[in-house]
């Protein structure tokens, strides 16, 4: 044991800082959710699986499948828009590399609520996109944007498409250059490489960008909240109302699980066909 933690010695801060904040948080969490709500809050300790029959009701299921409509939908999108400009970015010549890199990272330098306020602007009636629209004469008056589902999932696309980009760019720069040579050397066209040997084998990456924004948008609750305007109710929303609102803190204990079991579900399956496909 003596030599375990002096071989390991620089691992013991970093695993204090994981036990105080993440494993006993989630203790606490799951613990909270099989007990009652009190009369006017607080918590009763009856032990009972009540919280969880609860979720089960069609009312929280089709919020639950809502969130993971629109973080699919979301994950979506951003791989479709994250995969080309990667690819551009791998393309580029080295010394523009960075720079460009450099400016997929810059939005992150300003405050997530900051860039959710921005497309408030940007999407309303008289905000950017209808006055460019209505000025070039393709509408006359302007679109409703703003407080739907599309103002939602474009919020959580720019807010998270950095990571896709990222996590593909990765992929692709760790590809073996001599795979596409000895496709080319076979015949094959661009199209033909890409489909059959480039794509395949940056799947780990899509993947992984693809999971870290189903993860981030399916409890995400600002974005919903801003963007949609309260019409959008996502399991993130839902949690924040029964801890600060309702004050059914059991209740939002056994939804904050279920979503906790969601993502660490989702990691598993990408570990796992990461595993698969290498």
């Amino acid at each position: 044991m003596v030599n375990f933690i002096k071989n390991n010695l620089l691992l013991i801060p970093g695993l204090i800082w994981i036990t105080l904040f993440l494993i006993l948080p989630c203790l606490l969490i799951i613990s909270l959710s099989f007990f009652e709500r009190g009369v006017y809050g607080g918590i009763e300790y009856n032990f009972n699986f009540q919280n969880y029959f609860r979720v089960l009701e069609f009312t929280y299921l089709k919020i639950i499948a809502n969130s993971a409509k629109i973080a699919f939908l979301s994950g979506l999108f951003a791989v479709l828009i994250g995969y080309p400009a990667a690819y551009f970015i791998h393309k580029a010549p080295a010394k523009y590399q960075i720079a460009l890199l450099f400016l997929v990272m810059l939005p992150f330098w300003s405050n997530y609520l900051i860039r959710t306020y921005a497309w408030m602007v940007l999407l309303n009636n008289q905000g950017l996109f209808n006055t460019l629209l209505i000025k070039l004469n393709i509408i006359t008056e302007p679109l409703n944007i703003l407080y739907t589902e599309f103002a939602v999932i474009t919020g959580l696309v720019y807010n998270y498409l950095p990571f896709v980009i990222l996590s593909i760019f990765s992929s692709i720069s760790k590809l073996d250059r001599n795979l596409i040579e000895a496709s080319k050397d076979l015949g094959g066209n661009s199209i033909k490489t890409f489909l059959l040997v480039t794509l395949p084998l940056t799947l780990p990456g899509v993947a992984a960008g693809f999971i870290f924004v189903f993860v981030l948008s399916i409890g995400n609750f600002i974005t919903p909240d801003l963007l949609g305007g309260g019409k959008f109710l996502m399991i993130g929303n839902l949690i924040y109302d029964q801890f600060l609102s309702a004050r059914d803190w059991p209740f939002g204990a056994s939804l904050s699980f279920v979503l906790i079991s969601i993502m660490l579900l989702l990691l598993f399956l990408q570990a796992y066909a990461v595993r698969k496909i290498s």
